[in-house]
């Protein structure tokens, strides 16, 4: 059977975002034996032009909901990006994985030829779905979880790759 493209996009957007679940309880661990304020942790980014902390998981989300939603045609859920805690970020990334899991899985791999039309800045950016999966998407979403993640090993917390890579199915000979 050939890997198709809901393979490529559900598994690893549910991967990601439980593992970033599970690195926000080792943040709220963290803040509380530290005595830091979360807000420090919350509002901190790498660089003065980069999204800080807060925004990359929202991002995050964003990438995983709406590329998944427009793989499969429908209508992204939207969410406010209202959040100012660690307990809601984490609320954020539970919802997004739920949702995930209700998109038909059969839509999205027949995506691979559609044109998906996505906003790109102020233009419309326009692709063929593998594609757009491929080249648009996952990168995007790496790249903001990748920052989640550097930005909390930054400030100090103790984390290593198995907590990036969360809970993946390894099979060991």
């Amino acid at each position: 059977m050939p890997f198709s493209m809901s393979q490529a996009s559900i598994p690893v957007f549910e991967t990601g975002l439980n593992a970033l679940s599970a690195i926000l309880d080792k943040a709220e661990a963290f803040v509380a034996a530290k005595k830091i304020d979360a807000n420090t942790l919350l509002h901190t980014r790498l660089a003065p032009d980069m999204f800080d902390f807060t925004r990359q998981v929202q991002v995050v989300t964003d990438q995983g909901r709406r590329g998944a939603s427009r793989l499969a045609g429908v209508e992204a859920p939207s969410y406010e990006d209202n959040e100012t805690t660690l307990a809601e970020l984490k609320a954020r990334l539970q919802k997004t994985v739920a949702f995930l899991k209700t998109l038909d899985r059969a839509k999205i791999d027949a995506a691979a030829e559609r044109e998906i039309s996505f906003p790109l800045g102020s233009a419309t950016g326009h692709m063929k779905g593998a594609d757009y999966l491929n080249q648009y998407v996952l990168p995007n979403y790496y790249f903001h979880l990748t920052a989640a993640y550097a930005i909390l090993r930054h400030l100090g917390l103790e984390l290593a790759k198995r907590d990036f890579l969360g809970a993946i199915p390894l099979r060991r000979t």
